[in-house]
């Protein structure tokens, strides 16, 4: 089978199963999952950027994510005029601290040669910065969180459209790719995907952490629209006419009092409809932009060249290639790509939850996309963002039935059956572990294989 009949017919059963959860289900439940599937196939472009392109193995992905969520917050939210009277300039004063001593240490670096006296000098800076800083960072901090804990206790943010954070959330991530590459990337691959997991862990600690931020534990709720809100439809008279004139026929067989509980209820369904298709708007939007451009770099110059490092780093450094800073290019780009996507799902959720980021989900889940889609292809990250999304929220209803349907010759009260329906939310964990080991079993490539075009001359 070919590449390009694969592909459609792989996009054509995804279809499918999206419109018999639509019909099976609800369309509620069937666009939910569709706006989960484009945040993750955006992720899921971001690893195979740095993957199926150079072959980083970055393993910080949830680190990512969270600063594109921790953008969302920053941008969105409104300033706590309260919490910057109490400490905002002390925190300032504490920022300012902290941004000469990372200048001290970098002039350090420089201005003195490699030996003990360049550490002794460096460390004698940082240990001063840290006495200098904390008599203003722990009284601004203690004053932030004391305002009103319950509701606020942190700054807030800049009161700008929440559309703005998914371009911050990129920029968020892509400087922290910076500092990590530049201290990661000339090291072998085993110590990069060390490196990223324990930055991702320092990520998630911060943001639990430290209140004045972002809450911490406590989450942030409540974050602005981009869309409509359910009850402003509701209430809105264009909208309950669209749904009558869309359920005329229906509605034209009720009395007066069936019609105006019917149309009640279908304007609360549909409103929900409604506003999870302009989610899936927005974000195919943002999923189109980021695989066409990603696509029109892998076909590049560029593209080749990053290609040609991946598969012989030596034969491309002969060549007159920077290996190391072609690499530290496409890490930074490929996690700006993963920070966007974390922005966009803070914006789909509507509240910053920092105990919710875990590597099963935002590592894990990515790389298994990643792998299942094909690597190197962009299309088999988009797929693989789909159908492993699909499954993993699937797997559990579906895994419920099934052992529901196994089991229905048993009696209710059956020690078994109990036991086996009370651990029917494990079989997504089993499901993706099936569909892991059936690609990589008959597929290795995954189920759209990188495609490399080789041409030949004649003589």
């Amino acid at each position: 089978m070919s590449i390009s009949l694969r592909t459609v017919l792989s996009f054509a059963i995804m279809a499918i199963l999206f419109l018999i959860v639509g019909f099976g289900q609800s369309w509620s439940v069937a666009l939910a999952i569709f706006n989960l599937c484009l945040i993750s196939s955006v992720m899921a472009l971001g690893v195979n950027i740095q993957w199926g392109y150079a072959g980083l193995f970055n393993v910080g992905t949830m680190g990512f994510a969270a600063l594109g969520g921790v953008a969302a917050v920053l941008v969105s939210k409104a300033p706590i005029s309260e919490s910057w009277a109490a400490g905002g300039s002390n925190l300032l004063i504490a920022a300012l601290m902290a941004l000469l001593t990372i200048a001290g240490v970098i002039v350090a670096y420089r201005q003195t040669s490699r030996g003990p006296l360049r550490n002794i000098v460096i460390t004698i800076i940082i240990v001063a910065g840290f006495v200098i800083i904390r008599p203003f960072y722990d009284p601004a901090v203690a004053a932030i969180e004391a305002i009103n804990p319950a509701h606020a206790g942190y700054l807030g943010g800049l009161g700008l459209p929440i559309l703005l954070s998914w371009a911050v959330g990129g920029l968020f991530a892509a400087g922290a790719a910076w500092v990590v590459g530049k201290i990661a990337l000339g090291l072998r691959s085993d110590y990069l995907a060390i490196a990223t997991l324990g930055i991702a862990e320092i990520i998630i600690a911060i943001i639990k952490n430290e209140d004045w931020l972002t809450r911490g534990v406590k989450n942030v709720a409540g974050l602005p629209r981009p869309v409509p809100y359910e009850l402003d439809l509701q209430k809105s008279d264009w909208f309950i006419g669209w749904v009558e004139r869309l359920n005329e026929s229906a509605l034209a067989a009720l009395s007066n009092t069936e019609r105006s509980a019917h149309l009640t209820q279908l304007v609360i369904e549909h409103s929900s409809i409604f506003v999870k298709l302009c989610y899936s708007g927005l974000f195919a939007c943002v999923l189109i932009v980021v695989f066409t451009l990603s696509m029109r770099a892998l076909n590049s110059p560029w593209g080749r060249m990053m290609r040609a490092i991946r598969d012989n780093e030596t034969a491309a450094s002969a060549m007159g290639k920077n290996i190391t800073a072609r690499h530290l290019q496409v890490f930074v780009i490929g996690s700006a790509v993963v920070g966007i996507a974390g922005a966009m799902l803070t914006t789909l959720d509507g509240q910053l939850t920092p105990g919710s980021y875990h590597p099963l989900r935002f590592t894990f889940l990515i790389w298994v996309m990643v792998i299942v889609g094909g690597s190197g292809n962009n299309l088999g990250a988009v797929l693989g963002g789909f159908v492993i999304w699909f499954f993993w929220v699937e797997a559990e209803p579906v895994g419920v039935w099934i052992i529901d349907f196994v089991t229905r010759w048993m009696d209710g009260d059956n020690p078994v059956r109990l036991h086996l329906m009370n651990t029917a939310q494990h079989m997504r964990l089993f499901t993706m572990g099936i569909v892991l080991l059936l690609v990589m079993r008959f597929n290795p490539g995954g189920i759209l294989p990188e495609t490399v075009h080789r041409t030949t001359t004649r003589k």
